[in-house]
C-alpha cells in the first residue's frame, strides 16, 4: 500500500483521502491516522513461506520453533535447547506442521508496543493486540487468544471464499463465451463479408449486362429512326426531282415553244404537272428525337437482380391526344366541374406516364382568363377540375407542348346554381298519393274518371319512374320545371307529402 496513488475527494464533500491498492486496485479509505495505521501485509514483509535460518547460530536451517520464546531453531540448536534447564519446558514445534503464514516466520509484534507479541484478539475493535493492549486502551474490550477466535473468523473467510470462487467460476464461464461469441462474431461478419461481395460483384454483372443491353436497344432505335429518316427524305428528294423536272419542262415550252407546240403538248405535260401536284407529302419530319432514359422505370431482372432504367420512346402528339367527363360541356356555378385528358403518343396509344407540359385556361366573355388545377396522374391521364364562378358561356382551350389536343378549345354552358326537386321520384301519381283523384304530375299524364294525375299505362305516362315536379326521368337531375301554379303546387306538396 506504500506505493499506492493516493486521492482527494471531490469539491463540496467532506475532506477524506483514500489509496487505491497497487495489486487489486482497490480503493482504501485511509485512517485518521494516515498510511502509519493501515493493516500491514504480515506475508509480503516476511517473505511468505521462504526458509528461515536458525536464530542461534549462523549455518543451520530452521527446522523447527519455540513457541515460548519464538525463536527459530536448526536441528541441534532444537537438542540444546531442551537440555538446558531455562528452555527445557518450551515447547517446540515443527515449521512444516504450522497452518498459517504467521508461524512460520517470526513473531508479530505489537505496532504500539513493539517489545510484546500478538497472542491476544479484541472482538469489539476486530484487531489483534498485545497484553500491554489488553491493561491499556482495550482494558473493558472482550478479548480471546488468537488460536480460539482464529477458527471463528476463518470459517467466514472461507465461506466468503467459496462464495467468491464460485463468482470467478461464472465469470470465466462468461469470459470464456463472450470469447467464443467474438470468435464467432469474426467469422459470422467474414461470411457476411464474402457475401456481400459476392452480391455486389453478381449485382456489378447484371448492371454491366443491362447497360449493355439497353445502349444495343439504342442503337438499334437510332438506326430504325434514322432509315425512316432517309426513307422520307429520299421520296422528299425524289418529288423535288420531278417536279424540278416538270416545272423546268414546262417553263421551257411556254418560253420557246410555239403557239402549235404548246397546243400538242400541253395535255401530257398539264397531266403531269396535276399529278405531281396531287402527291400527298409531309412536311415535317415522319418522326421525332422523342428518346428519353428513365432511371425510375422498372426493367424486370437481368442476373437474377431487379434492375432499373429503361429507354422511352414514345412521343405524345397533341393532336391524338383526347378529352373524357360528364362535365365536359355542362357546368353549374360555384360547383367542382372537372374533366379527364388523355394523352396518346402518335401511333395513337396511351403514354402510361406523365411528365408532359399540360396548360388548360377557362375564359369567359368579357372577362380574363384564369387556370383550372391540373393534375398529373403519372399514367399518361391528367385530372382537370375548376369552379366557375358566373354562369354563362366559357371557352376552355388545353393544349400539350404548346398544341391544341384533339377537340380544343370547345365551350362550356356555365348555368346558375344547381336546383333541387321539389317534386317526388314516382312510378306514378296514382301510387304515389295513394290515389287521390285531384293529385298532379308534371309529366302531364293523366287517368280516366276524373284523376287529374298519370298512372300505368295511361296518356302521357313517361313508361318509367320520373320526377313529379318536372317529369326528368333521371333522379340524379337538375330540376327544369317552372314556378307551378297555386293549385298545382297544392297538389303538387300534397303528392310531395302522401
Amino acid at each position: 500500500l506504500k506505493s499506492s496513488s493516493l486521492r482527494w475527494s471531490e469539491p463540496g464533500r467532506a475532506a477524506s483521502r483514500s489509496v487505491l491498492c497497487p495489486v487489486c486496485d482497490a480503493e482504501v479509505s485511509l485512517p485518521p491516522g494516515g498510511v502509519g495505521q493501515l493493516t500491514p501485509d504480515y506475508l509480503a514483509l516476511s517473505g511468505g513461506r521462504a526458509a528461515a535460518s536458525c536464530d542461534l547460530c549462523v549455518d543451520g536451517a530452521a527446522v523447527r520453533r519455540c513457541l515460548t520464546c519464538g525463536a527459530d531453531l536448526c536441528h541441534f540448536c532444537c537438542q540444546a535447547h531442551r537440555r538446558q534447564k531455562k528452555t527445557a519446558s518450551h515447547t517446540v514445534t515443527e515449521l512444516e506442521n504450522s497452518k498459517d503464514c504467521s508461524q512460520a516466520g517470526k513473531p508479530l509484534l505489537c505496532p504500539s508496543h513493539p517489545t510484546e507479541e500478538l497472542r491476544l484478539f479484541c472482538q469489539q475493535c476486530d484487531q489483534p493486540v498485545c497484553q500491554q493492549c489488553v491493561v491499556g486502551r482495550h482494558r473493558q474490550h472482550p478479548c480471546d487468544f488468537t488460536g480460539n477466535v482464529v477458527h471463528r473468523h476463518g470459517d467466514a473467510l472461507r465461506e466468503l471464499l467459496k462464495s467468491t470462487q464460485q463468482h470467478m467460476g461464472t465469470l470465466e464461464s462468461a469470459l470464456s463465451q463472450i470469447d467464443a461469441m467474438s470468435s464467432a462474431v469474426h467469422s459470422r461478419a467474414e461470411a457476411v463479408a464474402t457475401e456481400i461481395c459476392l452480391f455486389a460483384s453478381g449485382y456489378v454483372k447484371a448492371i454491366e449486362e443491362h447497360r449493355d443491353r439497353l445502349l444495343k436497344q439504342l442503337e438499334d432505335l437510332k438506326v430504325q429512326k434514322v432509315n425512316l429518316l432517309h426513307l422520307q427524305k429520299a421520296q422528299l428528294q425524289q418529288l423535288l426531282l420531278d417536279m424540278r423536272t416538270g416545272v423546268g419542262f414546262t417553263e421551257h415550252l411556254l418560253a420557246s415553244g410555239s403557239d402549235l407546240e404548246i397546243l400538242i403538248t400541253k395535255g401530257v405535260v398539264a397531266s403531269r404537272l396535276a399529278k405531281l401536284n396531287s402527291v400527298a407529302y409531309n412536311t415535317h419530319p415522319s418522326l421525332d428525337d422523342g428518346i428519353q432514359f428513365s432511371p425510375q422505370e422498372k426493367a424486370g431482372q437481368c442476373c437474377g437482380y431487379e434492375v432499373f432504367g429503361a429507354i422511352l420512346n414514345k412521343a405524345v402528339d397533341p393532336a391524338r391526344c383526347t378529352l373524357h367527363g360528364e362535365d365536359l360541356h355542362n357546368a353549374h356555378q360555384n360547383q367542382l366541374t372537372s374533366f379527364t385528358l388523355l394523352c396518346n403518343d402518335t401511333m395513337g396509344e396511351r403514354m402510361g406516364r406523365g411528365g408532359e407540359a399540360v396548360r388548360v385556361t377557362v375564359t369567359h366573355k368579357d372577362k380574363r382568363d384564369w387556370w383550372p388545377t391540373v393534375c398529373d396522374n403519372g399514367d399518361g391521364t391528367y385530372h382537370v377540375s375548376y369552379s366557375p364562378e358566373e354562369p354563362g358561356m366559357y371557352a376552355v382551350c388545353v393544349c400539350v407542348k404548346g398544341q391544341h389536343v384533339q377537340g380544343s378549345p370547345f365551350t362550356v354552358m356555365v348555368k346558375g346554381k344547381f336546383r333541387e326537386h321539389q317534386g317526388v321520384f314516382h312510378c306514378c301519381t296514382f301510387c304515389s298519393s295513394g290515389g287521390q283523384k285531384s293529385a298532379r304530375c308534371a309529366c302531364g299524364g293523366t287517368m280516366p274518371g276524373g284523376y287529374q294525375g298519370c298512372g300505368h299505362g295511361h296518356k302521357g305516362h313517361p313508361g318509367c319512374p320520373h320526377w313529379s315536379c318536372c317529369g326528368q326521368v333521371k333522379k340524379s337531375s337538375e330540376c327544369s320545371g317552372g314556378p307551378p301554379s297555386d293549385a298545382l303546387q297544392r297538389s303538387l306538396l300534397r303528392t310531395v307529402a302522401l
